[in-house]
């Protein structure tokens, strides 16, 4: 007999994570989107990364108590699944299709994603396309990068608001990912909890960015590390993200996570080269234009 699946939907979040938090808490590299992402809107609100509700999901099946996957999605980003079978991505699309809540897009382990993209171009009559292919790693043994620049990281404060906004508006441009926050809500969050360290010349001008999540069920996640354009080659990316990486290991992080774009196979070796170890590959899938 197939097995029945019962996926459980609520814009309830504490009644999510009351029922769920221990699933996603059990894998916190593989969850580490749904629990930064649920810790956020706990902190800052259910409506900081759009005016639509967010909803919310985990899948029990019939006669187990147990939960074994789950689901985020804040409308109008994308769908972030955990790990799925092809049958449950299935009724996962069904469900959603049958309440008439919209996908723009999904993201999810490779396999995942896929098989949610083919149950929702089947039932929905979508198109989808891959829009990124993204790698997840974990920190091993942390190595300073070689050569290491000249100057210092130092955390970013409320001085740095603008830099700080400026910065994430051109990374979300020159990556190419769909804002999912606004730059001076992005910038104030990481000011509040120290989540923002800027790698400085010896001058005091700062020349790289790299962020990090709050900590939540032990593992932080890097990102985004960015640089302009015009002070890339020097190595500043590198030593603003070791440094921020040793940051959250000496504040007690037992995990420090963070993706790479796959089509970027430059900042996919300077990762390996502090210490980065490959965990999973993830997929982005856009529905429609």
């Amino acid at each position: 007999m197939a097995p029945a699946y019962d996926w459980q939907l609520t814009e309830d979040l504490d009644d999510f994570l009351a029922r769920a938090g221990g699933f996603l808490r059990s894998r916190p590299a593989l969850h580490t989107v749904p629990l930064t992402v649920t810790d956020a809107l706990r902190e800052r609100g259910l409506h900081l990364y759009g005016d639509q509700a967010p909803l919310f999901g985990f899948l029990g099946e019939e006669g187990n108590g147990g939960v074994r996957a789950a689901l985020i999605h804040t409308p109008p980003h994308q769908l972030n699944l955990t790990p799925l079978t092809a049958d449950e991505a299935d009724s996962l699309a069904a469900r959603l299709l049958a309440l008439g809540h919209p996908v723009p897009s999904v993201s999810g382990k490779t396999a995942t994603a896929a098989a949610f993209a083919e149950a929702w171009e089947r039932r929905a009559g979508a198109t989808g396309r891959i829009h990124q292919r993204q790698r997840l790693y974990r920190l091993g043994k942390l190595e300073a990068p070689e050569p290491m620049p000249e100057g210092r990281a130092r955390v970013a404060g409320p001085a740095d608001r603008d830099l700080l906004m400026r910065w994430f508006k051109e990374f979300g441009e020159a990556s190419g990912q769909r804002g999912f926050i606004a730059p001076g809500e992005w910038a104030d969050a990481r000011i509040a909890y120290g989540g923002a360290t800027l790698w400085e010349t010896p001058d005091g001008t700062p020349v790289s960015l790299a962020g990090v999540t709050r900590q939540v069920a032990g593992q932080v996640r890097v990102g985004p590390v960015y640089t302009p354009a015009h002070l890339r080659g020097r190595g500043y990316a590198g030593a603003a993200t070791a440094a921020v990486s040793r940051a959250v290991l000496e504040a007690g992080a037992s995990e420090v996570l963070l993706f790479t774009d796959l089509a970027n196979p430059t900042s996919n070796a300077l990762y390996q080269r502090i210490g980065y170890r490959e965990v999973a590959d993830f997929t982005v899938y856009w529905f429609g234009d």
